[in-house]
């Protein structure tokens, strides 16, 4: 409040009060003492039209003009005027002809009658706006949090049952960050090695020098290389393989040791175990096709997700009787693997015995055998439950057109232009029936169609009941 008032602004008229108020909030609202509208002001030409279009609020209750669930808001506003107390700022509603309500934030001034109040408000689209930014952040950078948790599981999964001996060492001082168990048995340690051990230290001191050369060549061309080494321990002829990569702006090497000899071949056996004993208990759906997309083999996860019983029933098919959707997602997965030899996270469906569908997320890979011949892996995994990162459909917007927008850039034109056809057709096609209390002659006649064209459609889409349509006449 102002210290004195009557001297530093003098006798305000009416006019002058009009125009500081309405330069001072967005919206300015004079009310009298029933809460009906007698005059409001608006700072942005925007607001107006969005909430005032046609000047609809002169003369209607204030309460009328927002949203069910704040108009008590409104009324402690005009109680608090009433009885002299001090303004308390209260966020109201406002639909608009958008479709969006607008917020904004009141507060209530008594001017000194008790049949004239004046609120005045701010506009809090720009904060809402903000907040809603923030919250999407915030779930996007947990997504990321679960993916990159999910990724580091799946490391140190792979990185402990691994046959291999494998370490991770800095590139600079050659100290050893990570070793698998596998090493720590190779290299004859019965515990987790101390933290910045030295990696050279394990190996025959004549072969040192060659070792640090190796390493250095790593570090200065960035390509893989190997040598030959022997162990301290006991003086048994390894593979040194080492590869470079980087991790939060320092420079790794993954180095992995394969023992020369007898030793060697029982290592790869368990190894090709192992393997083959992820491949049948994966969580996830695994396939392994030739180039065709014929199935070779699968695991139990897909036998699952398929509704099927055993291997035999898959076995020599094709993989797009299960996968991908109206015959199009196939294709285009099996087009991507032939070109670039590989496919991340491509989004599709994977659709069961009985009907059943699940969304799904494949990851697919080009191989190739001993014969040259090429062959293709899928890992496919249910994404049902998984947070969208989509932004959200407005309401108005059916999900099977929010999934067609996700299609673009993986289906051919024509393909989403036909899906695009049925899913209009459908939705025109429900839109009448419930227009004419499911009246099929009516709607027919409302469509431009035959009545037969119509209970073609209906059975097309699955919205036809048999016994009804056999049965019943619609006239």
């Amino acid at each position: 409040m102002f210290k004195s008032p009557k001297e530093s602004l003098g006798d305000l008229g009416a006019q002058s009060a009009a125009k500081l108020i309405a330069a001072a909030t967005d919206v300015a609202v004079v009310v009298d003492g029933q809460g009906v509208i007698r005059d409001v002001a608006f700072n942005k030409d925007e607001l107006s039209l969005e909430l005032d279009g046609h000047g609809r609020w002169r003369g209607s209750k204030l309460t009328d003009t927002v949203t069910a669930e704040t108009r008590a808001k409104i009324a402690d506003l005009l109680q608090d005027a009433t009885a002299g107390k001090a303004s308390v700022w209260r966020q109201v509603n406002h639909p608009s002809s958008t479709g969006v309500d607008v917020p904004v934030l009141y507060a209530a001034v008594n001017i000194g009658r008790n049949d004239r109040f004046v609120l005045v408000g701010r506009d809090l689209r720009q904060l809402a706006a903000m907040q809603q930014r923030l919250i999407s952040a915030q779930q996007s950078m947990e997504r990321d949090y679960v993916r990159l948790r999910h990724a580091e599981t799946r490391y140190r999964l792979l990185f402990q049952v691994s046959a291999e001996a494998v370490m991770v060492i800095d590139a600079q001082t050659t100290s050893i960050i990570d070793v698998n168990p596998a090493a720590l048995s190779l290299l004859g340690q019965a515990a987790p090695l101390p933290i910045k051990s030295s990696f050279v230290g394990f190996f025959e001191p004549a072969d040192v020098p060659a070792i640090q050369n190796c390493l250095a060549d790593i570090r200065a061309t960035g390509r893989d290389s190997s040598i030959r080494v022997r162990l301290a321990r006991d003086q048994r002829a390894c593979q040194l393989t080492a590869s470079l990569f980087r991790q939060e702006r320092a420079s790794l090497l993954l180095v992995r040791l394969s023992e020369q000899g007898p030793a060697s071949d029982r290592a790869a056996m368990s190894a090709a175990a192992l393997l083959t004993s992820y491949f049948d208990t994966a969580p996830d759906a695994t396939v392994i096709t030739r180039d065709d997309g014929t199935i070779i083999k699968v695991n139990g996860a897909f036998l699952e997700m398929a509704q099927l019983n055993h291997e035999e029933q898959v076995r020599g098919e094709s993989l797009d009787r299960w996968l991908g959707r109206s015959g199009v997602d196939f294709g285009v997965l099996l087009a991507n693997l032939k070109q670039s030899g590989n496919v991340k996270m491509f989004a599709t469906l994977l659709r069961g015995a009985y009907g059943a569908a699940v969304d799904v997320e494949v990851s697919a890979v080009s191989v190739t055998q001993t014969d040259n011949k090429p062959c293709f892996g899928f890992a496919i995994r249910n994404v049902e439950k998984r947070l969208s990162g989509a932004i959200a459909s407005s309401p108005e917007m059916p999900r099977s057109i929010a999934q067609l927008t996700g299609m673009i850039g993986r289906v051919p034109l024509r393909d989403l232009v036909r899906e695009t056809t049925d899913v209009i057709e459908k939705l025109s096609i429900e839109a009448a029936l419930e227009l004419t209390g499911d009246n099929r002659a009516s709607a027919a006649e409302m469509l431009g169609l035959s009545r037969q064209s119509l209970y073609v459609k209906l059975r097309r889409f699955g919205l036809a009941e048999p016994a009804a349509e056999e049965g019943a006449d619609d006239e």
